[in-house]
């Protein structure tokens, strides 16, 4: 029997005895949400998509956070289910888009939206692992999408995710439940609650493998990790990452003895 047909019996959770499965693309978002669901469900799956985007850099990350956040925590490694990867390789079929081509990447694009919004694919995601998901028996899908602190993404606001478990569970006769740990979080809040599921390390390894830049250039080694340091995607995770470590630096200077 492996950990996850054990399911973890000892656990108190409601959710001890359930199996998730987390989309995950090897970014910030999905690796902590990878720990979140790590720390309450019984069984972690994984699921990753090949869609033909700009570069593969996120999906070479995904095996090393998965197995270095696994060995983290023995229970973590004890739940940690087996990975995928979906090859939906159509969106470049489907729209031109700054993510699916080597066009420049523009923060005003068409409709008013960046240019790296590829329309409907986290819809798609989500669809996909759904029937995925149904074929495994598992009804607990875990995204990393956000309203509160996001690049304008239409399909990462809360009421197109819930309007997405309707439809699933309409059209499939299921009862999936999609849970969205950041939906309401700062990237601020995002590193702060990775800190509070595995303390410094677990930030510190979000920092060093995961990958957010849309340029998908792992050369440059930031505070916040790797990338261009220009694009939307790596200013919105320099900004929340410079957030959370003020107050903590703040902290360790008050506690530091002053010579006089």
């Amino acid at each position: 029997m492996n950990a996850c047909s054990r399911q973890n019996e000892a656990m108190l959770s409601p959710l001890a005895e359930q199996t998730a499965l987390v989309i995950f693309s090897g970014g910030q978002d999905s690796a902590t949400c990878l720990a979140w669901a790590l720390d309450r469900f019984g069984c972690v799956r994984t699921l990753g998509f090949d869609y033909g985007q700009r570069h593969s850099v996120e999906l070479a990350c995904r095996e090393n956070i998965r197995q270095k956040m696994a060995a983290m925590n023995p229970q973590w490694q004890q739940r940690l289910g087996p990975d995928c990867l979906l090859d939906i390789d159509l969106f470049r079929q489907l729209a031109n888009t700054a993510l699916t081509s080597t066009a420049p990447i523009e923060e005003n694009g068409p409709e008013g939206l960046p240019n790296t919004f590829v329309p409907g694919r986290n819809l798609i995601f989500i669809l996909h692992a759904a029937a995925w998901a149904y074929g495994q028996n598992i009804r607990h899908m875990v995204l990393g999408v956000c309203q509160s602190d996001y690049s304008g993404y239409p399909d990462c606001r809360d009421d197109s995710i819930k309007a997405m478990q309707v439809a699933l569970n309409t059209g499939m006769a299921a009862n999936f439940v999609l849970h969205t740990p950041l939906m309401w979080r700062s990237k601020k809040d995002a590193w702060t609650l990775a800190r509070s599921l595995g303390g410094p390390a677990l930030v510190d390894l979000i920092v060093e493998e995961s990958h957010t830049c849309y340029a998908g250039q792992r050369g440059n080694r930031h505070a916040w990790g790797y990338g261009c340091g220009q694009c939307p995607a790596c200013r919105l995770r320099a900004a929340g990452y410079a957030e959370y470590m003020t107050p903590l630096l703040q902290e360790s200077e008050e506690s530091c003895p002053k010579n006089n």
